[in-house]
């Protein structure tokens, strides 16, 4: 991954999504209260991030015969569409495709949307781990619509063992950037 491209995102992760406080006072959605939360949508929403995190994790998957990425909406979607994007810039299209926390009561039913089909070679996508069960959520849906998963990648490893509870479900897993990269980096600036 071209490391000028992580350094901007990691910088914009600090701009727009890492929040610290002395004390922990934020609730994360595990349960568990940190010093520290990583809104990843402040991030993965603008222009920019899209950009940077599009052709990031374009060029992890590229060389790998990937048909689709998707992931647990809400977290997973604007980094599905940017991978999507930055393949087509450079001419080896993959799709995109969103998982619900449920089916769908109405109409097809489905779980999954997008451009996507059974036996499709997939990457699960997430924006931020921690216990990793809303990955491991991901994985089982597209398990169960009988697409072939090569690997998940993470936008954000908290480093706080989802990783390898990821790994039991899951072959490979990737991070793009840590919770060490981001609080080093936070340091850095802070001290400057």
């Amino acid at each position: 991954m071209a490391s000028n491209l992580k350094e901007r995102l990691i910088k914009l992760l600090l701009e727009k999504s890492f929040r610290y406080s002395e004390e922990a006072t934020i609730k994360l959605a595990s349960g568990k209260m940190s010093n520290y939360y990583i809104d990843c949508r402040k991030t993965t929403y603008s222009s920019e991030g899209q950009f940077l995190v599009g052709n990031i994790i374009f060029e992890m998957i590229k060389d790998q015969k990937i048909d689709a990425v998707g992931g647990l909406t809400m977290g997973a979607d604007p980094i599905s569409c940017s991978v999507a994007f930055a393949s087509h810039t450079h001419t080896n299209d993959i799709g995109a495709f969103a998982i619900r926390k449920e089916r769908k009561e109405h109409g097809m039913q489905k779980q999954i949307e997008g451009d996507v089909k059974e036996g499709d070679r997939v990457v699960i996508i997430d924006d931020v781990i921690t216990t990793g069960s809303s990955t491991i959520k991901a994985i089982e849906a597209a398990r169960r619509e009988c697409l072939d998963i090569v690997k998940v990648i993470v936008l954000v490893d908290r480093e706080e063992g989802g990783k390898a509870e990821i790994l039991k479900h899951a072959s490979e897993v990737e991070a793009v950037c840590t919770k060490s990269e981001l609080l080093e980096a936070y340091k850095k600036k802070a001290a400057s």
